[in-house]
């Protein structure tokens, strides 16, 4: 158990006058414990009380995990017959006394499974989103995150160079793709990476969130790659769009206004400013130049122990950035039956600004310059 984080868990529960935090197996679990367990049909919660003190209830076949990790938590175990399952709920929650409250959860991630027994165990209880508690808590990374992020950063862009020296015309995006989780894994990505890499070619670079397919690299045509590597769980998540022998002159047009608009989205973000500050910023680039229907998405997302979380980077959003935060940066343009360009990087909100953890050129470079 991280006591520093605990410490400061605590803080935020009494700030939003929760009396505790349930938690099933993801990020959040892990940043506090240092534990891994996965998502399976036996019901897995860490229960954080206002007080301090905690309780983790898992299957027995789990407590493995524990062993010499000192566990500052109580631990409440049941067998593979479901009708203990209830019991170790109920155990847990009276050791805790937890009686009448309201108990954090988080609304994307807590399961109908663990929410009835919860709920069977705290009838008088009411179960509401701690996503403030949680934000608030995993928001601003400390030196050690922000170096597992660099390291990230550094694994998937040197993955994406030698997965270009495998690649030739007439390739898919699948095989493209493919080669590109081999390299991730070659250079030292984690095996449970932030997302499974996009790669589009010609018009299906028009559909941000691309799977996949069978389409073949071909003169003419631009590529999208928007991939992501993982070290020591923390994540990062990076878009480049390269051109692949002549393209359309409107496509080295858009090219060119994403990238000033990603520009101008670095430059834009600074301590005490709105997150909304950089997605104006970015968007009004692309605006400006006649394209704003044509950039369909928020500007970014934070980015840490998951591909994304607080803050969100979207026009409207007021909330106050501050240094240790991490997001993207990711403005694109989108023509439909033609193409698109995307070009996202990973950053850093320091004391004076916003520092790129990503470097990889930005420009719409030829393929060919980077295949050998």
């Amino acid at each position: 158990m991280n006591t520093e984080r605990m410490d400061r868990l605590v803080s935020l529960l009494n700030k939003h006058n929760l009396a505790g935090l349930a938690l099933n197996p993801g990020p959040s679990l892990k940043y506090l414990t240092g534990l891994d367990f996965h998502l399976m049909e036996r019901p897995t919660i860490l229960l954080v009380t206002a007080v301090g003190s905690s309780a983790m209830i898992l299957p027995a076949l789990e407590k493995g995990k524990l062993e010499g990790k000192s566990p500052q938590f109580y631990v409440f175990t049941y067998s593979d017959d479901p009708s203990t399952w209830q019991i170790a709920f109920e155990k847990a929650v009276e050791k805790l006394n937890i009686t009448q409250a309201k108990i954090g959860v988080e609304g994307g991630r807590m399961r109908f499974l663990e929410l009835v027994y919860l709920e069977k165990a705290l009838p008088e209880v009411q179960f509401v989103d701690g996503a403030n508690v949680i934000g608030g808590l995993r928001m601003k990374k400390d030196d050690g995150e922000i170096t597992k992020m660099r390291q990230a950063a550094k694994i998937a862009q040197e993955a994406l160079l030698k997965t270009f020296q495998n690649i030739r015309q007439s390739m898919t995006e699948k095989q493209i793709a493919n080669e590109l989780i081999i390299q991730l894994l070659r250079s030292g990505s984690d095996d449970q990476m932030p997302f499974s890499p996009i790669v589009s070619i010609g018009e299906n670079s028009a559909n941000p969130h691309a799977v996949p397919s069978g389409k073949e690299l071909a003169p003419g045509n631009l590529l999208l790659v928007d991939w992501g590597a993982s070290f020591e769980g923390y994540f990062s998540d990076i878009t480049r769009t390269f051109k692949f022998g002549e393209v359309s002159p409107e496509l080295i047009r858009i090219g060119d206004i994403v990238l000033e608009a990603n520009q101008a989205g670095r430059q834009a973000g600074k301590p005490g400013l709105k997150a909304g500050s950089v997605d104006q910023a970015a968007r009004s680039v692309i605006t400006g130049a006649g394209y704003g229907k044509y950039f369909i998405h928020r500007t970014g997302h934070g980015l840490g122990m998951e591909a994304h979380e607080p803050p969100y980077i979207y026009e409207e959003n007021d909330f106050i950035l501050a240094p240790g935060m991490t997001f993207t940066i990711e403005p694109g343009i989108y023509l439909p039956g033609k193409g698109g360009v995307r070009i996202e990087d990973d950053v850093l909100v320091t004391d004076s600004g916003l520092e790129s953890l990503s470097d990889l050129p930005r420009e719409v470079l030829p393929l060919e310059e980077f295949i050998r």
